[in-house]
């Protein structure tokens, strides 16, 4: 059966999900780095009431081409996002975690990826320039128009980071967890970073369906 046809079938990712531990609210450590430091849940917006972009506001941010973007508007706004924490100094977790998503991109396939834009946030900004996050995507084979890494001043980039749940004293202590979202209908899911590519995929392309009834 084609990847198509299997994200079909919602109630058999639910299963799967629960199977893999995708939704598992722990994520990995960095091997060899600081345990992770508790971090609040981040408060997404799930309701009609609740803006998002007021939730999310619209900070400025660099991409890895040196552009400047609102985070709300330019980057999430109405898309389907894999979101993800990396600093470009680490040697372990965040090039093993990016290449994982390479592979969730590549089981996608071209015409399914299109539809996902996956966002790398610096932990570290003040040594990650757009410059050195440019070196780093190119290095990882993720350099393209719908992967973003994103850098900025070190207060925007900590608002950022405390809007995903994020927040952390020191870049090493960054959770490796992923957080997938369709932005416009208020859906996300938080995925293990250990969970297999396929089934990665398969959680993204469900949520670039259109919702029934829509």
């Amino acid at each position: 059966m084609s990847l198509a046809n299997r994200t079909r079938h919602g109630a058999r990712w639910l299963a799967l999900s629960a199977c893999l531990g995708l939704l598992a609210p722990q994520a990995l450590a960095h091997e060899g780095h600081q345990p992770e430091a508790p971090k609040p849940t981040a408060v997404t917006p799930t309701a009609g009431t609740h803006d998002a972009q007021t939730y999310f506001t619209d900070t400025l941010v660099q991409d890895q081409n040196g552009r400047t973007l609102r985070f709300y508007s330019d980057v999430l706004k109405d898309k389907v996002v894999m979101l993800n924490v990396i600093f470009t100094h680490c040697n372990d977790a965040c090039p093993l975690i990016t290449r994982k998503l390479r592979e969730v991109r590549d089981a996608m396939g071209e015409e399914a990826a299109s539809k996902v834009t996956f966002i790398s946030v610096s932990s570290d900004p003040v040594n990650d320039t757009p410059q050195v996050l440019k070196e780093f995507a190119q290095k990882q084979g993720v350099d393209g128009p719908n992967w973003l890494f994103l850098t900025g001043d070190k207060a925007n980039i900590d608002l950022v980071l405390a809007r995903l749940g994020h927040l952390i004293p020191s870049p090493e202590q960054h959770s490796t967890q992923l957080i997938a979202g369709d932005v416009g209908n208020k859906r996300w899911s938080k995925i293990r970073p250990d969970a297999p590519p396929l089934a990665i995929a398969q959680r993204l392309q469900l949520l670039s369906q259109p919702l029934a009834g829509r």
